[in-house]
């Protein structure tokens, strides 16, 4: 096989291997996003939404969560760019006790499940139709925290506590 083709084809499969998504959210899914499926009623489509967590509702066998929804990554995380972008908000329950402690506001979950129907609910004073999803997989991502890399000033060889003409900390005296 000639390397001009080779090289090529296993870059760009090693880049693939670097987005995959986690065992628990892969799969074929409809590209439709909460926005789409309430103009086009689409329930019963098999979905991977994603979002910010707006509220976490333990119920009687269930918890429903309210989200906003992010586009997802191609490892199925949503994004968190610095751009307000978002499909609308959506509903997710599933079976069980999700504890509101941890699946709080404003962390990043992705969920696969079917669309179930709508819920209306208010937002201040406006009815707001929201997408119900029937969620087989709750997948909460870890928190990402930004931090900041200061460079420490002094390097081995100055300019160091003695100024810039001395020989630093590590340095002659």
């Amino acid at each position: 096989m000639n390397i001009k083709i080779l090289l090529p084809l296993a870059a760009s499969l090693a880049l693939a291997a670097c987005a995959t998504a986690p065992k628990p959210l892969q799969g074929q899914f409809a590209a439709v996003t909460p926005r789409d499926t309430v103009a086009t009623q689409q329930v019963g489509a098999p979905v991977r939404w994603g979002g910010r967590i707006i509220e976490t509702l333990p119920g009687q066998g269930q918890t429903c969560f309210q989200l906003l929804s992010r586009p997802l990554n191609a490892s199925g995380r949503p994004t968190t760019s610095s751009t307000d972008a978002s499909d609308g908000r959506f509903v997710a329950c599933r079976a069980g006790f999700y504890d509101p402690a941890v699946f709080e506001e404003g962390r990043d979950v992705t969920f696969i499940g079917r669309v179930d129907g709508y819920e209306n609910v208010k937002i201040g004073e406006y009815d707001y139709r929201l997408p119900k999803l029937a969620a087989d997989v709750i997948y909460l991502w870890p928190e990402q925290r930004q931090v900041d890399v200061v460079p420490y000033p002094y390097g081995p060889w100055g300019p160091g506590p003695w100024g810039p003409w001395g020989y630093g900390r590590y340095g002659w005296w």
